[in-house]
């Protein structure tokens, strides 16, 4: 995920975004190359967070 930089962390980052929101699920979350839009499209639906908010959080884990 060239955008977020979190490429080769993602199952880490996957793990702790679902402990910290139950809502989320492994669908939600999962990873396609080149579809960095869709994932963040999806868990800012579920969260109800704006894109950068999304973007921030993942970053910070």
């Amino acid at each position: 995920m060239d955008i977020l930089m979190i490429k080769d962390r993602w199952n880490e980052i996957k793990e702790k975004l679902k402990s910290m929101f139950e809502d989320l699920s492994d669908s939600d979350l999962r990873y396609e190359r080149g579809k960095d839009d869709r994932l963040i499209g999806q868990i800012q639906i579920k969260l109800g967070k704006s894109r950068d908010e999304v973007i921030s959080l993942i970053r910070s884990l």
